[in-house]
């Protein structure tokens, strides 16, 4: 048998875990919260929760071995019960009682469309003309009414006091779901808006991941500016609100930083094998013309098939891009322009250095937030480096030695740098791309599409292996350790990435110039090819 509102396994799922609290004579079990939601809003859940009256740790191990899942003790409110299957997997937190009954156990959580529960037992008599209608809801809050008019209501006026993160819960439900947040909840927001900053930072980070999770971010953040929590999480942009960029920038600092996270999602949808159509891609449309322009159809298949060759040997990943860290990076990294502000003579503002003096303020943001140290890393490398690709395309050619660089610097990491690069370009000239030097759009991506291709066939020509390790120049060359080492290393590296050197007799030779002409006080390096 099935019912209409719940997928056959989940519902024989349930039915066995009914039984199994039927059979030990616990009538006070509910389910609650969140996957009752998602029955009224029409959203498969794979997450159950449910609240019951009795030892919560003890029923939950004993569950697990009835179903034969995995029991995990989560802190003095839940315990987990894990349920894999053929027909998928799900998991059951069981929670005990707070409060004196059901209903005050519901008055307690953050919004009426999650302060719904049902009584377990009422699976067992179920039956194919069931409907959600019919079924025994516990409703102390009016999330039914809530649940079909889709807002989203606070149970009451502490809801954000008692838990701040309950603010970005908010804003992620009412993405997620589609809801309307009501008045009496905005109003609530905004004037609580200022308690984030004293939540737990794992919470935070958690919560914020879960919002960044969702498609079309930027939407997010903006709404999360509309109820002042964004400029909460992060005060380093409060700065950047309103400061003017000089041409060709189309927004201010504050909207490029949110925007270039919109076009970031637009350049890892449109650079997957079959990028989905035009209307069919969730994030912000202004960038997508450019993107997905006939004139750009060559090169940006061109630069599809290296981003395809590049996933195939494992060294970029496009889902990467669309990855919480990747729009915190987007949405960090001009942090340092209002530190950095100056004018010329002329009036023009200029950031110069701001790329060095935003890694400080971009890492204080991640720790706060509770973040990786592979996220942080991640952060600080775009904060430093993401204007080199585009710096890269301007000039006349793109020499070896620069393409050497980039990558020392930057590893394989260097390769979703240059894809962030493109998202950064879109982001300055905006909406219509008016005002654009010509052909700019072009010479980037096909710089990008040359920083993959030679990392994909000419990283050994690139990044060989040394020739010469630094013990072993020392020894040949009686140096004593120091700065200047590194000096020999990093000369003989690029002398032979640009294969003007190949052997180790040559590399000795070349440090020998070097020193030589570093003792006459000379600037260039010798050339072993040359005539001279």
């Amino acid at each position: 048998m099935s019912v209409p509102f719940l997928e056959q396994g989940t519902y024989e799922l349930l039915q066995q875990v009914a039984r199994f609290f039927a059979e030990r004579h616990q009538t006070q079990v509910y389910l609650v919260g969140g996957a009752l939601r998602n029955l009224l809003l029409g959203q498969p859940s794979v997450d159950w929760d449910l609240v019951v009256v009795g030892e919560a740790p003890l029923l939950a191990r004993q569950l697990a071995d009835t179903l034969g899942g995995y029991y995990a003790h989560m802190h003095e409110k839940a315990s987990r019960v894990v349920v894999r299957t053929p027909a998928g997997e799900w998991t059951l937190d069981v929670a005990p009682l707070t409060g004196a009954s059901i209903e005050e156990d519901l008055r307690q959580r953050d919004f009426t469309v999650n302060a719904l529960a049902l009584p377990l037992d009422v699976l067992l008599s179920l039956s194919s003309s069931s409907s959600l209608a019919s079924l025994p809801w516990i409703d102390p809050c009016g999330g039914l009414a809530d649940a079909h008019a889709r807002l989203l209501r606070a149970v009451n006026a502490e809801v954000f006091r008692s838990r701040p993160v309950r603010l970005l819960r908010a804003i992620r439900l009412a993405r997620r779901y589609s809801l309307q947040i009501e008045p009496t909840t905005e109003a609530l927001i905004r004037h609580d808006a200022e308690l984030l900053a004293t939540e737990v930072a794992e919470r935070l980070h958690a919560e914020l991941y879960r919002l960044l999770e969702q498609e079309d971010a930027t939407r997010s953040l903006h709404l999360l500016d509309r109820y002042g929590l964004l400029t909460v999480l992060v005060p380093e942009l409060i700065p950047a609100r309103g400061m003017p960029q000089p041409p060709p920038h189309y927004w201010d600092v504050f909207e490029h930083s949110l925007e270039t996270v919109s076009a970031l999602e637009g350049v890892a949808r449109t650079l997957y094998p079959d990028p989905s159509p035009l209307d069919e891609l969730s994030c912000s449309s202004w960038c997508l013309p450019l993107l997905m322009a006939p004139e750009q159809t060559e090169t940006m298949a061109q630069l599809r098939a290296l981003v395809a060759e590049a996933s195939r040997q494992n060294l970029l990943q496009l889902a990467e891009l669309t990855k919480p860290a990747w729009k915190l990076a987007a949405l960090l990294h001009d942090i340092g322009k209002p530190a950095t502000l100056s004018y010329d003579e002329q009036g023009i503002s200029h950031f110069y250095g701001h790329q060095q003096a935003g890694v400080p303020l971009a890492e204080d943001v991640m720790k706060r937030l509770s973040a990786s140290s592979h996220d942080r890393h991640l952060v600080r490398l775009v904060t430093l480096h993401h204007m080199r690709p585009g710096q890269l395309a301007q000039q006349e050619i793109v020499t070896p030695r620069a393409i050497r660089r980039y990558f020392v610097d930057l590893g394989t990491q260097g390769l979703h740098v240059a894809l962030f690069s493109l998202a950064d370009h879109l982001a300055t000239y905006g909406p219509g791309y008016g005002g654009r030097p010509a052909g700019a759009w072009e010479a980037h991506l096909t710089c990008v599409a040359l920083l993959l291709r030679s990392y994909l066939y000419e990283r050994e020509r690139f990044l060989p292996t040394r020739l010469l390790t630094g013990h072993e120049l020392m020894r040949r060359l009686g140096l004593e350790p120091g700065p200047l080492i590194g000096e020999l290393l990093e000369v003989i590296a690029e002398a032979r990435a640009e294969e003007r050197i190949h052997s180790k007799e040559e590399a000795l030779w070349l440090a020998r110039e070097y020193l030589q002409a570093h003792a006459t006080g000379s600037s260039e390096a010798p050339d072993p090819d040359s005539d001279s």
